[in-house]
């Protein structure tokens, strides 16, 4: 079983969906960690709920990426981590930790990329009128949302749909879409 760290910044939803799916036995991994680096973001209070130690930081109190992704990266060491799992972590990852964990470093993000990459994927795809989104997992790489691409899922976009709705629908197909595609990439 791999030994892996999720990095959230926000509520934690896709952490939860991967918890669930590794209590019911149906993804194969130790989660060892959390990584967060919003000391009061709802993500901490799920893992100390399920007794998962976590780490947190607050970029400000750093001199750079540099020296947080150094200390995160020595947390990583002391958990053996193997495999990194984004989760709504709103940070890019800087040069020490792809290197550390190259190919193994995996994201969602709430669109079909290439298509709106970056923050609020949701306004934008709202903002261009389309009438698909969806859900992407990537591989994560130097750019924002560059990485080759492991999965993706459509979903239509409603002529009357709110942010709130198309987050819901969003929100319910990363919940089974992650968790599926990372037992895939576990058990190469």
């Amino acid at each position: 079983m791999k030994n892996i760290a999720v990095f959230a910044s926000g509520s934690g939803s896709n952490f939860q969906a991967i918890i669930d799916e590794v209590k019911k036995g149906e993804l194969q991994a130790n989660l060892k960690l959390l990584v967060c680096d919003k000391p009061n973001a709802f993500c901490i209070e799920r893992a100390t709920n399920e007794d998962i130690p976590y780490f947190t930081f607050s970029a400000k109190d750093y001199a750079g990426k540099e020296e947080y992704e150094n200390e995160i990266l020595k947390k990583l060491k002391e958990n053996k981590i193997e495999f990194i799992v984004l989760a709504g972590y709103m940070r890019l990852i800087g040069p020490i930790l792809l290197k550390e964990f190259e190919g193994r470093i995996v994201n969602i993000h709430p669109s079909l990329l290439p298509a709106f990459p970056g923050k609020d994927a949701i306004g934008q795809a709202l903002n261009a009128n389309v009438k698909k989104s969806g859900v992407t997992i990537h591989f994560v790489d130097e750019g924002m949302d560059t990485g080759p691409i492991i999965a993706q899922q459509e979903v239509d976009i409603d002529s009357a749909e709110t942010r709130e709705s198309l987050q819901e629908k969003i929100h319910e197909i990363e919940h089974q879409l992650y968790p599926a595609v990372l037992k895939k990439l576990f058990s190469k």
